[in-house]
């Protein structure tokens, strides 16, 4: 491989490795995510 094919696979592994963690960042560290989560038990889908 080229000198220019490293370059663009190693940014592209850095660009794709780094959006992973960032994401995984923002999931993790959300102040009172808890209050925001529901489960199907508080869902009312207004079947009486």
């Amino acid at each position: 491989m080229t000198i220019a094919g490293w370059i663009v696979f190693i940014s592209a592994v850095t660009g794709m490795t780094g959006l992973l963690l960032w994401c995984i960042h923002r999931v993790v560290k959300t102040p009172d995510a808890e209050e925001h989560l529901h489960s199907p038990v508080d869902i009312d889908t207004h079947d009486d």
